[in-house]
C-alpha cells in the first residue's frame, strides 16, 4: 500500500463557499484518519478570472475554519511550487508527450460550433459531446511546437467501456465517446484545461487519493484516459454528496450568502459551521 496522500485545491475565482469547504474537510478527515498527508494546491491557473484577493481570503477562511495541511504554497514541501500559475512546465511536458504519442489533435472549432453541431441534449453541468469534426484531419506534432492558438482536444476511444470503483459510491461505469466525447486539454488561450492539470499535479504531487464532488463523476473516465495516456498510476477517488440549496441546485460560488466569509461576517462559530459538514467514510 501507499502512503495516503490526500489534497484540497480550491480556485481563487471566488469566496470559499460552504459546499466546497464541506468537501474539503472529508478530504482532510480521511487523510488524518488514515495517517496520511494533506496537501493544499491553489488552482490559479485561469488568471483571468482568479485574484489575489480571494486567493488570501481562502487561505484565511480554511485556517479559521478549522484545516490544516502538511504541504502548501504557505508552508512548502517536496513537490513545490503549490500554485498552478507556477506549474506550466509540468502541464507542457504532459501536454508535449501527449501531441507525440498521437493522443491528442488541434481542434479550430468554437463552443458555438460544438453548441451548434450537438445532436443530443446536455445539462448545463457537463460539455456537449464533441461531433468530431477536426478529429480526422492530419498534422505534424512538428508544426506545433507549442500549444497556444488552438484548442487541444484527447482522441477518445470510441465504444470504450469504462469502470473504476469509487469510494463512496462503488463501482461506476461509463463508454467512451457515448457518454462523453473528445475533451479539451489545452485552450486556444493557452491555458491548461482542467482535465490535463489536475492529472498532471496530482501524478507530480504522488497524491494517492482525490476527493471532491460527485458532480465531477464524469471528469473521473476522462481524466482516466489521460493517467492512461502518459503512464500515471491513477489514485484512488471518493465523490462526496454534494450541499444543495433550498432548490436542490449545487451551492456554488454564485450563492454569495454561503460563503464562509459571509457566514463568519454574520457571527457564525467554526463549529456551527462545520455541523453542517458529513462525516466522511474512512478510507479503506
Amino acid at each position: 500500500m501507499t502512503p495516503y496522500r490526500g489534497r484540497i485545491a480550491p480556485s481563487p475565482t471566488g469566496y470559499l463557499h460552504l459546499g466546497h469547504a464541506a468537501t474539503f474537510w472529508i478530504a482532510q478527515e480521511r487523510a488524518r484518519a488514515a495517517g496520511g498527508r494533506l496537501v493544499l494546491r491553489v488552482e490559479d491557473i485561469d488568471v483571468a478570472r482568479c485574484k489575489a484577493e480571494f486567493r488570501d481570503a481562502l487561505l484565511e477562511d480554511l485556517r479559521w475554519l478549522g484545516f490544516s495541511w502538511d504541504e502548501g504554497p504557505d508552508i512548502g514541501g517536496a513537490f513545490a511550487p503549490y500554485t498552478q500559475s507556477e506549474r506550466r512546465a509540468v502541464y507542457l511536458r504532459a501536454w508535449q508527450q501527449l501531441r507525440d504519442a498521437g493522443w491528442i489533435y488541434p481542434c479550430t472549432c468554437s463552443r458555438r460550433d460544438v453548441l451548434n453541431a450537438a445532436t443530443a441534449p446536455h445539462d448545463d453541468t457537463d460539455e456537449p459531446i464533441y461531433p468530431g469534426t477536426c478529429r480526422a484531419k492530419r498534422f505534424e506534432p512538428a508544426e506545433f511546437a507549442e500549444p497556444a492558438g488552438v484548442n487541444w482536444r484527447f482522441r477518445v476511444p470510441p465504444g470504450q467501456q469504462m469502470s473504476f470503483v469509487d469510494q463512496r459510491l462503488g463501482s461506476q461505469h461509463s463508454v467512451a465517446a457515448s457518454d462523453f466525447g473528445d475533451f479539451v486539454v489545452w485552450r486556444r488561450d493557452d491555458v491548461p484545461a482542467y482535465q490535463l492539470a489536475v492529472v498532471a499535479d496530482d501524478a507530480a504531487m504522488q497524491i494517492s487519493d482525490v476527493v471532491r464532488g460527485e458532480d465531477l463523476l464524469i471528469s473521473t473516465f476522462r481524466q482516466l484516459l489521460l493517467y492512461e495516456a502518459l503512464r500515471f498510476p491513477p489514485p484512488r477517488f471518493y465523490h462526496a454528496a454534494l450541499i444543495r440549496d433550498e432548490a436542490g441546485k449545487r451551492l456554488a460560488k454564485r450563492h454569495a450568502a454561503l460563503s464562509i466569509r459571509t457566514l463568519r461576517e454574520s457571527g457564525a462559530t467554526p463549529d456551527e459551521i462545520r455541523a453542517r459538514f458529513r462525516t466522511p467514510a474512512p478510507a479503506s
